[in-house]
């Protein structure tokens, strides 16, 4: 079977790419741009393609389907010639789907949290040999890929996102999956340039809860307000079974999270009480799917968390830095009280970037105040060079500064400037959060971690 990928650089179309020619299908790719570490894994498995650009050549017809990326545009010449072709085009959800309909799916959702939570199910299911497959936005400890599609798995987990499936289809992404166990962690406003409603973006939830069929089950955060009414909207069914969760009992003893259980004080490697509300809403997945409390109790105390998530890149005696996906406001909100929650006698550096399209937009910027409240000091960056790319209105330092309500709050827009900044600061006794779902203008953190460690050696 061939299989034709237009944008297969993506996060997950490439591994997508990789886990279909690790079934023995033929693939081939474009895209005109491809980064690391897509580059360098598309050519381990030797699918990288030769030149960066679209090629309609590549477009014949014997290719099964093409696969359809976000990065493409409607007018991208691939996607034209396989339309004139009869090809059959999809996005990478609805191929999922397609891989996936006989077995039981389980898709986790929400504005935050979702990452992990899908994280923590796979990590609980692999420390006891179970047999599933997969779809995650963040690359795990002990896996490969952030895909797998195997033809005997009888259960796959989802990570779904509520962003429009592609180009040409404007499903929401999770909306393709047709879950049988489906859970919701949280909703906050996000993805302004394609719900610039907040109505339409709840909207979406509403589908995905409506859309819990028949024996289904829906699992859904008691604490998060906008959750609870979605979900139990649709109280009036007896045909599903609807499940809530909320945080679980935990507490902090010499800098170290414990869970509170039945079974005595549970170690953890995570700490933050939105984590708290991920690992509860695991639990019950996994307890859907056969895994005792025991069990998951004694498997979680391993799970070292997703990349990106509260990762931690340093620490001494006097310090630590982490970096974290966060850009959304809800995210980063909790994130810095995670912190902060964590080491209450340390001084806190916070720094977020504006990189998406919402973080970037005027209309958007209100929904960040207090959100950096806890931090001893906030720095916000963003590149304007980013919002001539995006065609988005011009915003200031004196509008970041209205919007985020910090007394404390710097604003620097290239991070050179940022890294000469954060280098000049007394670390002794602060830690340091890096949140951006970007790069901070290319700035190499590993560097950065490196100098600031050795200005607070002890």
């Amino acid at each position: 079977m061939r299989i034709h990928f237009t944008a297969i650089g993506g996060t997950v179309m490439h591994n997508l790419a990789i886990a279909l020619q690790l079934k023995g299908y033929q693939v081939s790719g474009s895209d005109d741009e491809i980064y690391e570490p897509s580059r360098s894994r598309l050519a381990a498995h030797g699918i990288l393609p030769p030149a960066e650009g679209w090629f309609p050549e590549k477009i014949t017809p014997d290719l099964e389907a093409v696969i359809l990326g976000m990065h493409a545009r409607k007018d991208n010449p691939e996607l034209h010639r396989a339309l004139e072709l009869g090809i059959k085009v999809y996005s990478y959800p609805a191929y999922i789907y397609q891989n996936a309909r006989h077995k039981e799916r389980v898709v986790i959702a929400g504005s935050h949290g979702k990452t992990t939570t899908t994280a923590m199910v796979m990590h609980v299911l692999n420390f006891y040999g179970k047999k599933f497959d997969y779809m995650v936005g963040a690359t795990l400890e002990g896996f490969e890929s952030t895909v797998r599609l195997s033809e005997d798995a009888p259960v796959i987990i989802i990570e779904g996102d509520e962003y429009f499936s592609s180009p040409i289809d404007p499903t929401p992404k999770f909306l393709h999956y047709k879950h049988h166990i489906g859970l919701i962690t949280g909703i906050a406003w996000d993805h302004v340039n394609i719900y610039p409603v907040f109505d339409d973006y709840v909207r979406q939830f509403e589908n995905f809860a409506v859309q819990t069929p028949k024996a289904g089950t829906l699992i859904y955060c008691e604490e998060d307000d906008l959750a609870t009414i979605v979900s139990t909207s649709n109280q009036m069914r007896n045909d599903v079974t609807l499940i809530s969760y909320s945080t679980h009992p935990y507490e902090i003893i010499d800098g170290k999270t414990f869970l509170k259980t039945s079974y005595g004080k549970v170690p953890l490697q995570i700490f933050g009480k939105h984590n708290m509300q991920n690992i509860s809403g695991a639990k019950v997945i996994c307890n859907r799917l056969g895994i005792s409390d025991k069990k998951f109790y004694q498997a979680i105390q391993t799970f070292r968390g997703a990349s990106k998530r509260l990762e931690l890149l340093g620490q001494n005696n006097h310090t630590a830095i982490f970096r974290d996906f966060a850009h959304a406001p809800s995210k980063i909100e909790a994130t810095i009280n995670a912190v902060k929650e964590q080491f209450p006698h340390r001084k806190l550096i916070a720094c977020a970037e504006l990189h998406t399209y919402s973080s970037l937009s005027r209309h958007f910027l209100p929904q960040y105040k207090n959100t950096m409240r806890l931090a001893d000091q906030a720095i916000v960056c963003y590149s304007p060079k980013a919002l001539e790319i995006k065609r988005m209105e011009p915003i200031d330092a004196a509008a970041i500064q209205c919007a985020f309500n910090h007394p404390n709050l710097r604003v620097f827009t290239n991070g050179s400037d940022l890294r000469d900044y954060l280098l000049s600061q007394n670390w002794e006794n602060t830690n340091l959060l890096l949140m951006s779902s970007g790069t901070f203008d290319q700035m190499n953190l590993e560097d950065l971690t490196t100098q600031v460690m050795k200005a607070t050696k002890p």
